[in-house]
């Protein structure tokens, strides 16, 4: 039987936790003051307490290594970050239902013993002093249970490092769901995100209710991935950030309120705070999902890493297309090393699945990478340029000093996204492709 001890000042509360906590199987013992955490926690499966005795007594220490689950009369962001940087295995705001806590004590009593997971860093390739910070702070920041902001250029890796986050974490037993928001038409985005209660008609024409589970609510207990989110529509952007300060939602057409819990991790590629200034991205939630921010470097700034990325994923490759045994030469190394990779570790990967295929040989040669002499030049004059620059014109850039000489499957591989992505950008920049006779048609 899981022991629980319950440490409340107030006599009515603590009765009524004991009350649902033996409803539903759990052994109780109860106590007025984190005197008794001492005596007790050595029996004790889990603790439950107030967020005053974190503060006053820090209970999370003298509890250890039996978990604690706080329970918070004001809660407040800043407090949760606090409870959860000091090590607490959950945070719930009153009122909370019932069967939140149950579920928070029986995920703290699940994952107590488990260590965290040694393989959440294994797919990321990283031994330059950036990455080695970056991966010292997802370690650290990953069993908070906070929001978090992971920034970088596109091709970066930003959804590894959200995967390490939720593999590091003490949601790991539970799923990660990852979304794009940049995928997804807007007139879809909320309901795929938050689901719809929607009345329809059936056969006899009787009113019925069709209700469809968003993402956010099939990611309770876990981890939420949203990628790309400079590009979620305003109106999804008020319904996630009432989500992140309420813990509750309600679906589209729907008028019941949810209380879910749910880890949100976002990513993005472009300047929120410049987006804010433009009215373009709520200052509320950047205020929220920037309060953890991580910043992976581009691929240009990792020195050796480009060599060790290129041996590890060429060792994946030649295992997937049955080409075992192929090696980079020399003078492929030397061009990978000074090229400036503008679509970084995509463009790397892409790069070299294109050789991999086409090579004949043991040997992947320079001319065998599509990797062009006059982009990298072109890349490495606007790098030059970034501090007064923004992504976009860097896009912006590239794609005009590059269309005349390169396709646009080309110019997609070499920024490290899809065809589909590079004309979405072209719209929304007003770049009109440039038609030429020098190529032939456009593939």
């Amino acid at each position: 039987m899981t022991r629980v001890l319950v440490i409340e000042e107030d006599d009515s509360r603590r009765q009524r936790l004991r009350e649902e906590f033996e409803r539903n199987g759990f052994g109780v013992v109860e106590a007025p003051h984190a005197d008794a955490v001492i005596m007790d926690n050595a029996q004790a499966d889990t603790v439950v307490a107030n967020t005053s005795f974190a503060a006053s007594s820090n209970i999370v220490a003298m509890a250890a290594p039996v978990p604690v689950v706080l329970l918070a009369d004001s809660p407040s962001i800043p407090e949760a970050v606090e409870c959860m940087r000091r090590g607490a295995a959950d945070y719930l705001p009153r009122p909370f239902q019932p069967n939140a806590l149950i579920a928070a004590v029986e995920r703290a009593v699940a994952t107590a013993d488990v260590p965290a997971d040694s393989s959440a860093f294994s797919p990321i390739v990283g031994q330059c002093d950036e990455m080695q910070d970056l991966l010292d702070r997802v370690a650290s920041v990953a069993p908070t249970g906070s929001s978090i902001l992971i920034l970088g250029e596109s091709g970066t890796g930003k959804e590894l490092i959200a995967r390490a986050l939720h593999t590091a974490s003490l949601r790991r037993h539970a799923q990660v769901i990852t979304f794009n928001c940049a995928a997804i038409p807007e007139t879809l985005i909320e309901v795929e995100l938050f689901g719809s209660d929607s009345p329809s008609r059936s056969a006899t024409e009787d009113a019925t209710t069709a209700t469809r589970r968003g993402l956010l609510e099939a990611a309770h207990g876990g981890t939420l991935f949203l990628d790309e989110i400079g590009d979620l529509p305003a109106s999804a952007q008020a319904r996630l950030v009432h989500y992140l300060t309420e813990g509750t939602f309600r679906r589209l057409g729907g008028s019941e309120t949810h209380r879910i819990d749910v880890r949100v991790i976002a990513a993005t590629h472009r300047d929120l705070r410049q987006l804010t200034k433009n009215g373009q991205f709520r200052e509320d939630l950047f205020a929220r999902l920037n309060a953890v921010s991580l910043r992976v470097p581009p691929l240009r700034d990792r020195g050796d890493d480009v060599v060790a990325i290129a041996q590890t994923t060429l060792e994946r490759l030649a295992d997937k297309f049955n080409k075992r045994g192929l090696a980079l030469s020399a003078d492929a190394i030397e061009a990978m090393q000074r090229y400036r990779w503008p679509g970084n570790v995509r463009e790397l990967e892409n790069a070299l699945e294109r050789a991999v295929i086409l090579c004949q040989a043991t040997t992947i040669n320079a001319d065998m990478l599509p990797i062009h002499a006059d982009a990298s030049r072109a890349a490495q004059a606007d790098a030059q340029r970034e501090s007064s620059s923004s992504l976009e014109g860097y896009f912006l850039r590239f794609v005009l000093d590059n269309e005349d000489h390169l396709t646009e499957t080309e110019l997609a591989k070499s920024l490290g996204i899809s065809r589909k992505s590079l004309w979405e950008r072209r719209q929304r920049l007003n770049i009109p492709r440039r038609r030429t006779h020098k190529r032939g048609p456009r593939r």
